[in-house]
């Protein structure tokens, strides 16, 4: 699955400030937007940029390559969105964007087969500072998004898909699709979950979580749990998602799980409404759309339920 690096011109940006010659600008794949500087390795591009803001740009291929952010404010860009994949490389054993600066935007990659031995694994590991992802795609790996716990982390997905990603083998515990640490907001919206490999899809430690116009596709997936798990309880809204549930469950009790575990925060007036969830053709089970640990005001309403589904479990 690891791939040799193709090689492709740098994006046409800020050239007036590029220093190297011109064979090497073109062999070159990241570029820093603001400089117009070209770089054979994406930790160089990062390098480059340290402490300051700036844009890495990536020119179309895949590559064997992945990078630690230490500081700074860094937007991660593909030149054409899904053009450019970081495939099969993890750094510090965890992911292939390791995020420790002041902030990240990821606009537009692919992340792919991404293994180490603990099993999590992930496209991206943020550790620190906010986190905004957009038309991006995480693939094949172990964990898709993982975050450190930091109450000052937000983290803000759009428009991205995550695809055969979780696993329960590894001896510290489930890897998710997403999962997000005790961190001040977990948002996702108009994006596609699918054809998972085990764990949930998303799992949230946040404080508010907040799930929009997304879409849950279990029907394909292998040895899964529930679609939404909020272990920690919090507020936040779960309105206008699609959700159905496929036969290879490791755990088919319920579709949204809210307080499982510690139940942290107050889920008075959690939002659940004008969702769309039901079973794969032909699937006879009677899981629950909700099941609550909490005991709080949930503010449920306007759900459409597929036959066999209850609406709400109280445990």
């Amino acid at each position: 699955m690891r791939s040799r690096t193709r090689i492709a011109a740098p994006a046409l940006i800020a050239l007036a400030a590029v220093t190297l010659p011109l064979s090497a600008q073109q062999r070159a794949p990241f570029s820093v937007a603001e400089t117009g500087r070209s770089y054979a390795s994406l930790q160089d591009a990062v390098d480059a940029i340290g402490a300051g803001t700036g844009t890495v740009v990536f020119a179309p291929g895949t590559y064997n390559e992945c990078a630690v952010q230490r500081a700074g404010t860094i937007t991660y860009r593909a030149m054409e969105p899904g053009s450019a994949t970081l495939s099969g490389v993890a750094c510090e054993g965890k992911g292939a964007l390791v995020l420790g600066g002041e902030g990240a935007t990821v606009i537009g990659l692919v992340f792919s087969d991404i293994a180490v031995p603990d099993r999590n694994g992930a496209g991206i590991r943020l550790e620190s500072g906010d986190l905004a992802v957009t038309q991006s795609w995480f693939r094949d790996s172990e964990q898709g998004i993982l975050t450190a716990h930091d109450p000052n982390i937000h983290l803000r997905i759009d428009k991205s898909t995550f695809t055969r990603l979780g696993t329960c083998e590894g001896d510290g515990g489930c890897a998710h699709s997403i999962y997000t640490g005790e961190i001040a907001e977990t948002a996702v919206t108009r994006s596609r979950f699918e054809a998972g490999t085990g764990g949930h899809y998303l799992k949230s430690r946040a404080a508010r979580t907040i799930v929009e116009d997304s879409s849950f596709d279990d029907a394909a997936g292998r040895g899964t749990n529930y679609m939404i798990d909020l272990p920690n309880g919090g507020n936040g809204r779960i309105v206008r998602n699609w959700f159905v549930q496929g036969r290879d469950k490791e755990n088919w009790s319920a579709f949204i799980a809210v307080g499982a575990e510690e139940g942290n925060y107050s889920s008075d007036g959690l939002v659940i409404s004008d969702n769309d969830a039901r079973l794969v053709p032909g699937l006879r089970r009677s899981p629950a759309f909700i099941a609550d640990w909490t005991g709080d005001r949930l503010s449920i309403a306007n759900n459409e339920l597929g036959a066999g589904l209850k609406p709400f479990e109280s445990r």
